[in-house]
């Protein structure tokens, strides 16, 4: 009693250095899980330009908001989006507007004028090396006289021959947004929509920015309908996402989290009489993740958001270190105290918590990090919440505390009526018939790891996603090239090499167009030699500029300075100029600083593709070949290969496992160790085939759960194989107990809206069920318990 006392108080001064340790990292530090998925890879396959040119992508994203508010008639979107704005207008400190008219367009085509010989675009090009002089001359008449020759950007001296023109032009083709009446204007599907934009001052993925700022674009929205009834409001933006997803986690967090809580509560009262193990199981299972927490945290310095989440599933297996213990205490001779019986249950208790520790050690022999950081975390939460039980529970719990509530009086005599395996061919042919339909469902098992599969937004929302991104052309955030240099010349040049490529595969419809900083700011090479097919195709003496002037009556002074006023326009472009000017603002998240890759500093850029298709997708995935530094990036299909690489590798991490817990298994089980894994490898086999039977593709939170499956799984294995003295049903009733929490605990996950929640409580649902089914069927009686050695 003394030693129990005394290491019941070391393990509380232990906790209360955990809590202390904990509320001063969240309080003190203000740490913050990391949600980087590329942080889950393999070191050697980090990249970090790879890692800052998504970043860019997404960040230039997740903080706007675009609103399309259509009607049939011009003036009907424009009053609506009117009353849109003004509904906005006094929260533009959360969501400011993104003004774009006409004003703004003479001033980013103003910054630009000191480089207009320099911007010439393709078909001008093509043609100043193909057409004659005379072409050039008629066209420039025709843009002199004729009212209806094409779009003029400042006076004729500025471009006689339309090549700055033409160039502003095939940039203004990049987006089918234009300016009209001072607004954005775009139409499609009959109708004609404003377009408006906004950007959000907080953090899309907080919590006070999602509760602020989605009722306020609601409340635009029914303003915008309220001043044109017929009128359509189209929004994006991640922040809806992301609110729409807080609410669903919050929905289920009240039903499901709510609905297992009780159910537990109410299992706990039928069978002890009593709350107080529930309160004690809890108070374990705390302590496993705080502690867990703490000394992750000291070793590696940080802490993943999906090992928090894949630490909340210790409650599936360190709850059955306290339920055990409870479930003998409350069957055994009450003359034998708790410090007694907890050493007569150690060493089974020890064994439970080696075999979990196994399986989940075995992730740390991966190369993924992730995986590594879960398997330390979910170790130590098993080894801390099985400290708490092994030093806290003898000294809270006695004899006296407990008492048979219903459902233990009644619950003990299933096992007596339920079937065992054994040699006798009804037997046999039942275990051939369920081999028989796991082999069929395993021959219909099919994988998918496609991280689009896992998407739980709103249909209405993605709806709305997709007919923006139609309406407006836009590019695809997730699919891109990804162009390095060492400098930010050799990234222009590397890009116009790439456009070359993207050019033929506009023509074979693959992608629509495509965008790049080299559109807007021609690489020094480009532009040295752009300016010298001008000076000899269109300036030289004799050329076109002289025959025009002879043409409209001008002498040839007339031409000197003509031509000498485009040389002034001809200033070379420098990226960084062009950054800083008022046109760059669209274009600037294609465009990244340098990044110091580990050996040396790098400059990169972004191409990102309109009209992208997903069956063109090996086709732009082989454009880079060849190409120095130039990179196709699918992101979609990157995170789907982490997911499908995670899925193998937990494969045969979960087979291994199976190995080394028999192995540990064999000195104290000897011929019966089989039978302690055969229930959860024969659940885990037949969950998987109903799987295949229902359509299911086989994915990486269905092998999770089943890691998971083989730590609950096992500790039934070990409960229904250990001799239990006076109280015979104590380890059944400990199994029905732990099986029902579980399910509870993880089953109710199946009715989660969320597909990867859906994925693992379905697997834990079925599986945990089937282990509850099997476990008494590979227990044997008491004789041959006696004949095979119980102690190694």
């Amino acid at each position: 009693m003394i030693v129990q006392r005394r290491l019941a108080l070391a393990w509380a001064l232990v906790v209360c250095l955990l809590v202390g340790h904990n509320a001063w990292l969240w309080i003190g530090q203000r740490i913050a899980p990391n949600t980087d998925i590329l942080a889950l890879l393999p070191l050697e396959k980090r990249d970090p330009v790879l890692q800052q040119s998504f970043t860019h992508m997404v960040d230039s994203a997740q903080q706007r908001v675009v609103v399309l508010v259509g009607a049939r008639e011009w003036q009907a979107a424009g009053q609506a989006a009117d009353a849109y704005r003004q509904a906005l207008a006094p929260h533009a400190g959360l969501l400011a507007f993104d003004a774009m008219g006409d004003d703004t367009q003479a001033g980013w085509l103003a910054s630009l004028q000191p480089h207009a010989t320099l911007l010439v675009g393709a078909e001008q090009e093509r043609r100043m090396r193909t057409e004659p002089a005379r072409f050039w001359v008629d066209d420039a008449l025709a843009r002199l006289y004729n009212a209806f020759s094409g779009p003029k950007l400042g006076s004729f001296r500025d471009d006689p021959f339309g090549l700055f023109a033409g160039w502003a032009q095939e940039r203004a083709g990049e987006t089918p947004v234009r300016p009209r009446d001072g607004r954005l204007f775009v139409a499609g599907e009959g109708r004609e929509y404003v377009l408006l934009t906004y950007t959000l001052k907080q953090p899309a993925f907080s919590l006070g920015a999602q509760d602020a700022a989605v009722p306020l674009l609601e409340q635009a929205a029914a303003a915008a309908r309220r001043a044109v009834p017929d009128v359509e409001v189209i929004t994006a933006g991640v922040v809806l996402h992301a609110a729409a997803a807080g609410r669903q986690a919050s929905r289920e967090i009240h039903t499901i989290g709510v609905g297992s809580l009780v159910g537990i509560v109410l299992l706990t009262w039928l069978t002890f009489r009593t709350l107080k193990p529930i309160g004690l199981t809890l108070v374990a299972i705390g302590v496993g993740f705080l502690g867990a927490l703490s000394v992750c945290w000291l070793l590696f310095g940080q802490i993943h958001l999906l090992t928090l989440v894949f630490g909340a599933s210790l409650i599936g297996v360190a709850q059955d270190y306290g339920i055990y213990f409870l479930c003998h205490r409350l069957r055994a001779d009450p003359a034998l105290d708790s410090p007694a019986l907890l050493r007569r249950l150690l060493p089974s208790l020890g064994l439970t918590l080696l075999a979990a520790v196994i399986g989940y050690l075995g992730l740390a022999l991966t190369p993924f990090p992730g995986l590594r950081h879960m398997a330390v975390f979910s170790a130590l939460g098993l080894v801390f919440a099985w400290l708490t039980v092994v030093c806290w529970f003898p000294r809270l719990i006695s004899a006296d505390t407990l008492e048979a509530g219903w459902l233990a009086q009644r619950y003990r005599s299933l096992v007596r009526h339920w079937p065992r395996l054994s040699a006798r061919p009804v037997s046999m042919a039942l275990v051939l018939a369920l081999a028989a339909v796991s082999l069929g469902g395993w021959l219909q098992l099919t994988t998918n790891d496609d991280i689009r599969s896992l998407q739980s937004s709103p249909p209405g929302l993605v709806q709305d996603q997709i007919k923006l991104g139609k309406l407006l052309d836009a590019p695809s955030p997730v699919q891109y090239f990804l162009v390095r240099g060492a400098s930010a010349e050799q990234v222009l040049q590397r890009e116009e090499a790439l456009k070359r490529r993207l050019d033929s595969l506009i023509g074979a419809r693959h992608i629509a167009g495509y965008q790049a900083l080299s559109n807007w700011v021609p690489s020094a090479r480009a532009q040295s030699e752009r300016l010298a097919l001008v000076e000899d195709k269109l300036l030289r003496a004799g050329g076109p500029l002289t025959m025009l002037a002879a043409e409209i009556g001008e002498d040839p002074e007339w031409a000197a300075v003509t031509a000498a006023h485009l040389r002034g326009n001809a200033k070379p472009m420098l990226v960084d100029d062009f950054l800083r000017s008022a046109a760059a603002e669209p274009w600037r998240h294609l465009w990244l600083d340098a990044i110091d890759d580990g050996s040396a500093q790098v400059h990169a850029s972004i191409v990102a593709l309109r009209g992208l298709r997903y069956a063109s997708l090996p086709v732009l995935a082989g454009a880079a070949d060849g190409l120095d530094g130039v990179q196709w990036v699918d992101k979609v299909g990157g995170i789907s290969a982490v997911l499908g690489s995670y899925r193998a590798t937990m494969a045969w991490v979960v087979l291994s496992a199976y190995a080394v817990v028999f192995a540990v298994l064999f000195p104290r089980y000897r011929g019966r160790t089989w039978r302690v894994l055969a229930p959860t490898a024969a659940a885990s086999v037949l969950a998987v085939a109903l799987l295949g039977y229902s359509g299911q593709h086989l994915q990486l939170f269905h092998v999770l759960a089943l890691m998971l499956l083989l730590g609950v799984g096992v500790d039934y294995g070990i409960f229904m194989q250990e001799e239990s003295g006076e109280g015979g049903d104590a380890p059944w009733l400990a199994v029905g107990l732990s099986a029902a929490s579980t399910i509870l605990s993880f089953g109710l996950l199946a009715l989660s809206g969320t597909p990867a929640l859906q994925a693992f409580g379905l697997t834990m649902l079925v599986g945990a069920a089937l282990v509850w089914l099997f476990a008494p069927c590979f227990s044997v009686s008491k004789e041959s318990h006696h004949a095979t050695p119980v102690l190694a």
